[in-house]
């Protein structure tokens, strides 16, 4: 029974910093189970997350540059968490940090220049797993569904509160997966205007009220109407929901309880029109899952038919650092890892582009 020994890398579109997980993956009567054996989250420096933040608005060249900039960092920081723990590593799976994500028009960019950080961390590297999904007509997005369905099948549906929110489960046989709308980046958004990293817990958005009008709008927003497959990004958040929160003349405080609820509203919506049994088990992680407002709210949203189930700290936080690793191991084995039932890719792919270290 062969094990691999992989370094997951993921950055998600929240920004709150590189989640690194060692993970051990195996089959065992057919099925793949997994340990977490290690983990570390590097946050970005101020100057680093608008950089990436504004990846979107650089010329070409100065994206490429980034690229490179991204790859040899993400090296670097491998590298020295391998050394670190005295890792034995097979190979390094990184998802990068995602600057375009725009499948309509057949193109999605995920930064981390692949060589580089191959070069940097002296090991294999499997990167780029988006970008054969949406040549072959599919969204590229979201990917972490087929970790669901090989990692976490005990569950009814599996959510994920990063900073978007996205719902994955099975439906006649196949996966369904999509993104349902924003989740951690209105949050952020509106804490680092108030000068704070995040709103611990909820405490804050707890103490606010919805105001009515930017919920109505909010509810009002076209993603919302489009059917899936569908996946959304930092445009969608850009240039439609910014516009709303700067016309709102909410309070800082009632404009975290409005998005909580909000979110939560649409969760609700998408998980009640797909449940089919009188009690369902609803498997939550991403940063959202350590906001207790947030997870009280959505309790109160679904009702007693839905049961929330969140397990340990660690596998909320790097979740899909596992996935990719999971990816990767699939990706070298030549076997499905992206499912085109939620891409809706003309067929399921196996993705992700490998790169050796030169001086292997």
């Amino acid at each position: 029974m062969e094990k691999y020994k992989v370094l997951g890398l993921m950055s998600g579109t929240s920004l709150d910093g590189l989640d690194l997980a060692y993970c051990h993956l195996w089959l065992n009567n057919g099925n793949w189970e997994f340990s977490i054996e290690n983990t570390k989250d590097v946050s970005y420096t101020e100057k680093m997350r608008d950089y990436l933040k504004n990846a979107i608005h650089l010329s070409e060249q100065d994206h490429d540059q980034l690229h490179k900039d991204y790859g040899i960092w993400l090296g670097e920081q491998a590298k020295s968490f391998i050394e670190q723990h005295n890792l034995e590593v097979d190979f390094i799976a990184s998802h990068g940090h995602t600057s375009h994500h725009r499948p309509e028009e057949g193109f999605t960019f995920q930064l981390g220049d692949g060589q580089l950080l191959a070069d940097g961390s002296e090991k294999q590297v499997v990167c780029d797993f988006r970008t054969k999904d949406v040549s072959l007509g599919g969204q590229g997005a979201p990917l972490v569904p087929i970790g669901d369905r090989l990692l976490f099948h005990d569950y009814d549906f599996c959510l994920n509160l990063g900073g978007i929110s996205n719902i994955s489960f099975e439906k006649n046989g196949e996966r369904i997966a999509y993104d349902i709308g924003m989740a951690n980046m209105p949050l952020n958004y509106v804490t680092q205007k108030m000068g704070l990293a995040y709103d611990e817990g909820g405490k804050l958005a707890r103490t606010g009220r919805v105001d009515r009008p930017l919920a109505r709008k909010l509810n009002q927003l076209a993603y919302y109407k489009l059917p899936y497959p569908k996946s959304t990004g930092y445009e969608l958040f850009t240039e439609e929901i910014v516009p709303l929160i700067k016309a709102s003349g909410a309070s800082h405080i009632n404009l975290l309880h409005t998005f909580i609820h909000h979110n939560c509203e649409q969760i609700a919506i998408e998980i009640h029109k797909h449940a089919t049994k009188q009690r369902s088990k609803l498997f939550v992680a991403g940063g959202g899952a350590l906001n207790h407002f947030f997870i009280d709210t959505l309790k109160e949203k679904l009702g007693a038919s839905i049961d929330i189930v969140i397990l340990s700290k660690t596998l909320i936080t790097f979740k899909e650092a596992l996935v990719f690793a999971l990816m990767g191991v699939l990706r070298l084995e030549g076997k499905i890892n992206v499912l085109s039932s939620v891409t809706g890719a003309r067929e399921d792919s196996c993705s992700g582009e490998v790169f050796f270290p030169k001086n292997s």
